[in-house]
């Protein structure tokens, strides 16, 4: 059988919330999931698409002249007509058309991550595939976390859940550590919210830890939809019926995905709230704690030197010279994990910071 493929949208360097030590992430397009709240829209169609930005449109006219369906006229997009198939990305020099989603070998993608080797080998790192959904690319993912593994990297796998439980435990093997959604735990609301059912998520999750796997659940609140009290009793009971879980985080919403869709040419579903109120992430990470004795925090990982994985993190940072961490756009606002990382980023990056610290320990 010929190599699978994948289409992948973003591979991101310095990676650090998606797992321990600095990570390359890979995001994978495609999920069958449609949360209302979704921070990563353009990850959820299978397809390539053109996401547009017409403030930055500096109406050059090249797109029109190269667009092979005739979908751009007159300062207008027919996403209707468009093909995707990205020619009016090339040609934009503004910066306003972004082709989202392009094929790739895993030979391809590894290449990439392994770029980043000496970081992951220094800091504790490694790949860490995510999305959309990486189960909805079965093959794909499941080609590239063994060929991963061969290399010797330490893999981890960012999941809803959404897949055949069989799936999950072929895949087990190759994956040191699971980062699994627990969305909502009421199961009406979860369809709601979701669109999908929650039996086969629990199921998947309850077949992982019979296979041995180390999880943590990740459980993104949002103000107005989850943010209950049974709900945060469902997730402590969840965790308490496995073996192998490692931790829980609770992710507190953000509003940043809502330009995304204005980008794709959607318009929201919901009425999203803004950014979560001080003091509300720890009520909820309390309200966890109280019901379970797996540990709980707000955020994602340690960086401090209070753990194996941030010690080596910390001791990279400091040892690197300056301007020879790769960043990527994306990874910027992660850098309030690590006091002085800014001290050797290229010159020109300034920090934004907002909301509460999402590194901060609580335990």
């Amino acid at each position: 059988d010929p190599e699978p493929t994948g289409l992948v949208f973003n591979i991101q360097k310095f990676a650090l919330h998606d797992g321990p030590g600095i990570r390359t992430t890979v995001f994978l397009k495609g999920c069958l999931l449609r949360c209302v709240w979704c921070h990563n829209p353009e990850s959820q169609d299978m397809r390539p698409e053109i996401s547009f930005a017409p403030e930055m449109c500096i109406r050059c006219g090249a797109c029109v002249e190269v667009c092979p369906a005739g979908a751009i006229q007159d300062g207008t997009f027919d996403r209707a007509r468009c093909l995707r198939c990205g020619k009016c990305t090339e040609v934009c020099y503004a910066g306003a058309r972004e082709l989202i989603g392009r094929t790739m070998r895993v030979e391809e993608v590894l290449a990439e991550v392994l770029k980043d080797k000496l970081f992951h080998e220094t800091s504790g790192g490694g790949m860490t595939v995510s999305g959309g959904e990486p189960m909805a690319q079965f093959a794909f993912t499941l080609a590239l976390v063994k060929q991963a593994k061969a290399v010797g990297l330490h893999t981890v796998l960012d999941t809803c859940g959404y897949a055949p439980a069989e799936r999950f435990v072929e895949m087990a093997p190759y994956v040191d550590l699971w980062l699994f959604d627990i969305k909502e735990t009421n199961p009406n609301r979860h369809e709601e919210c979701t669109g999908v059912p929650l039996a086969p998520i629990d199921t998947s999750l309850s077949e992982l830890d019979r296979a041995g796997a180390a999880t943590i659940l990740r459980c993104p609140i949002i103000p107005g939809l989850n943010d209950r009290d049974d709900h945060f009793a469902g997730i402590a009971t969840r965790a308490n019926r496995l073996r192998h879980v490692q931790a829980i985080h609770i992710l507190p919403y953000h509003p940043l995905g809502e330009g995304k869709l204005k980008r794709l040419g959607k318009a929201a579903t919901w009425t999203a709230p803004g950014f979560v109120t001080a003091g509300a992430p720890e009520q909820w990470m309390q309200a966890v704690r109280e019901r379970t004795q797996v540990p709980v925090r707000v955020g994602t990982f340690e960086r401090s030197g209070t753990d194996p994985n941030g010690a080596n993190l910390r001791r990279f940072l400091d040892a690197a010279p300056t301007g020879q961490i790769p960043f990527s756009t994306k990874t910027q606002g992660g850098a309030t994990a690590c006091p002085g990382l800014w001290d050797k980023a290229p010159l020109g990056l300034k920090l934004a910071p907002f909301g509460p610290d999402p590194q901060k320990s609580y335990e």
